[in-house]
């Protein structure tokens, strides 16, 4: 349980420092909604606040508080995920580690005031549309989700292989014809 806490402590902690300073960094030099070109070519920098959901998706008046909740919800339910994980599945734990970081990220955001979650990269042009403004936070969260995805969906493809596994050695499915 220790070595997941680090890892844990490690990639939360990490997360929430770079996406409170590059939001803070943000504020103080991005005027709001005007792009301006990053050092990185090709990344358009944009300060926006999003009071919605993901993609700047709106939600109803009373949805901050609907989004704090959620988000705790949220939370707190990786974290249980997180205590139940096998202590060597890496790829799980490190992807539940991720999608917390970022939730707390922009929870931080929605918590400290009504103006909504700093985005300031973006717009980006991927030719046949425009990417939506994102965050530090928001990487967290899809490429957590993205590896979590991966992570569930090969322990049920172990589970089946070890299902036909056990009923092709009990003699039930014949493993030439499957019957």
């Amino acid at each position: 349980m220790r070595t997941k806490l680090i890892l844990a402590a490690a990639l939360v902690g990490g997360i929430l420092v770079a996406d409170i300073f590059t939001k803070r960094w943000a504020l103080d030099a991005l005027h709001l909604g005007l792009t301006t070109d990053s050092p990185l070519r090709g990344v358009p920098l944009t300060l926006a606040f999003n009071q919605g959901i993901a993609f700047g998706l709106d939600i109803p008046s009373a949805g901050r508080w609907i989004l704090i909740v959620a988000s705790v919800f949220v939370v707190l339910m990786l974290a249980s995920m997180f205590r139940t994980a096998r202590p060597d599945d890496w790829v799980r734990l490190s992807a539940l580690s991720l999608v917390a970081a970022g939730a707390v990220g922009n929870l931080i955001d929605r918590v400290r005031w009504d103006r909504g979650v700093v985005d300031f990269i973006g717009p980006i042009d991927l030719g046949f549309m425009h990417w939506p403004i994102f965050n530090v936070a928001d990487m967290a969260i899809t490429v957590g989700a993205t590896f979590l995805a991966f992570s569930l969906w090969r322990e049920g493809s172990q589970a089946k292989a070890r299902e036909i596994e056990a009923a092709t050695a009990g003699g039930s499915i014949s493993p030439e014809t499957g019957d």
